[in-house]
């Protein structure tokens, strides 16, 4: 049933020339367990460590608009010009960040469920400095919570101040509450946190909620707010006066407190619901689009039966043999297919911390917009389809070959011994046409890409 080379490609980031294969699911788990090695080797900047910088921003563009025409205004542009460019440069960094994590790491499977999880979680920046905030939002709500508890894992990603921004909970007030008894101009209640906590985040589309049960969910969060110089914050000023049924159940009252809201995101993580919608997610991600049912019914019954701890819901994927199919099924996403090329290329970390962001941004970031994932822009807050067919495109898949081809050139100094590579990128996975093809390639660069180009390599 185990298979190390499986291991490394289905649940890890893929085979390394220098990094040793798992032994076994426990070896597996206990890493994802231990430390964060890469996360403390290679650091993303603490997303409120940020916020200064992004309430600069705002303030120097305020200043700027209002100085246009006068002698103020070149120096404003050049000052607000200098900030934005510092966040692209840091940007470009933290990519470079998770190339290395991905490809240095002997914890894969810790390096893919930050993925699936910000993926799941999905929250971008719609204007300003926050747009370039991706990274530091899944390293500070997500990251820590990777093996935990799902209800706190839910609970830090929901209320983080990136959240609420993406999905306009700063703009919900309750209809009744002091703040709109105030206000001369009409305030009114968003849903779409609400809506998509239960639609997404926990009960799944087509759960057991009805429109009551989301319209009820958005007036107990209203409270919930984010301050550009502070971050999170709860103000009961905007809160809907009085308590809320979700799901049959009661929640908050007079007066209005962040507790009852934490108290139903808990309820709503440990729903038999839940469960099944995150075992289904899981076993999508990591398997194959058409799971066997006994494989999600596995893990859902494991989420159920330890109220979402996630170690063991990750224990109940592994040890099931239907996870171990040896067939590859799953195409890998443009960014899985090139930080597993870079790990199989072997590529320096210094290559990547002497790079210019304009490097990082030509040769790994504009190519994944080229295969059609540009990185944190996902199209909405369902994140990035799993289906194959999202990927395997003709543009895509040309913008993938089109790479392999002439991107490790750019990575590594000396490129590896086509035969060689074969083995090292491929293991147990490398048949007799990519064997034959690599023999033959006219040149070494040219073998490479073939090998990377290959079927073998593009699935796990």
């Amino acid at each position: 049933m185990f298979s190390p080379a499986l291991a490394e490609i289905r649940f890890g980031c893929g085979l390394s020339p220098d990094l040793p294969a798992k032994n076994s699911v426990e070896e597996i788990l206990q890493r994802l367990a231990g430390p964060d090695h890469m996360g403390e080797t290679y650091p993303i900047d603490d997303f409120d460590s940020l916020l200064p910088r992004a309430v600069e921003y705002t303030r120097l563009r305020r200043e700027r608009r209002r100085a246009q025409g006068s002698d103020a205004y070149d120096d404003l542009d050049d000052q607000t010009k200098s900030v934005r460019a510092k966040a692209r440069t840091d940007r470009a960094r933290w990519f470079g960040q998770i190339i290395l994590r991905h490809g240095q790491t002997s914890d894969g499977f810790r390096e893919r469920l930050a993925l699936f999880w910000g993926d799941h979680f999905t929250a971008q920046g719609k204007g300003g400095l926050l747009q370039l905030m991706g990274a530091p939002y899944v390293d500070s709500a997500i990251r820590p919570h990777l093996s935990g508890n799902f209800a706190d894992l839910l609970i830090s990603a929901v209320t983080h101040p990136l959240m609420l921004h993406y999905l306009d909970q700063g703009r919900s007030i309750g209809p009744d509450s002091r703040s709109a008894q105030k206000s001369r101009r009409p305030k009114g209640l968003n849903e779409n946190l609400a809506r998509e906590v239960m639609e997404l985040h926990t009960l799944g589309v087509g759960g057991p909620y009805s429109q009551q049960d989301v319209r009820q969910l958005a007036e107990l969060f209203t409270g919930l707010s984010y301050s550009a110089k502070r971050g999170f914050q709860f103000r009961p000023n905007l809160a809907e006066p009085g308590a809320e049924t979700i799901l049959g159940n009661q929640y908050g009252g007079d007066p209005a407190q962040l507790e009852p809201i934490h108290a139903v995101l808990r309820d709503l993580a440990v729903h038999p619901a839940t469960a099944d919608h995150i075992a289904r997610k899981l076993v999508v991600h990591f398997v194959e689009d058409t799971p066997d049912p006994a494989l999600a019914d596995h893990v859902a019954s494991r989420f159920r039966d330890t109220g979402g701890d996630l170690a063991q819901v990750y224990a109940a994927l592994l040890e099931h043999p239907a996870a171990w199919v040896p067939e590859l099924r799953n195409v890998k996403p443009p960014l899985d297919f090139i930080t597993s090329a870079c790990r199989a290329l072997a590529v320096h970390p210094q290559k990547l911390n002497r790079s210019a962001p304009k490097t990082l941004n030509k040769g790994l970031m504009t190519p994944l917009i080229m295969m059609g994932q540009p990185w944190e822009r996902a199209n909405g807050p369902d994140g990035w389809p799993e289906q194959d067919a999202a990927w395997i495109t003709p543009q895509g898949l040309a913008a993938r070959i089109r790479w392999a081809m002439l991107a490790p050139r750019q990575l590594v100094t000396r490129l590896p011994p086509p035969e060689q590579f074969v083995e090292t990128s491929l293991g147990d996975f490398a048949d007799g046409r990519v064997r034959f093809a690599a023999r033959a390639a006219e040149t070494q660069a040219e073998a490479i890409g073939l090998v990377l180009s290959s079927p073998a390599f593009q699935r796990r």
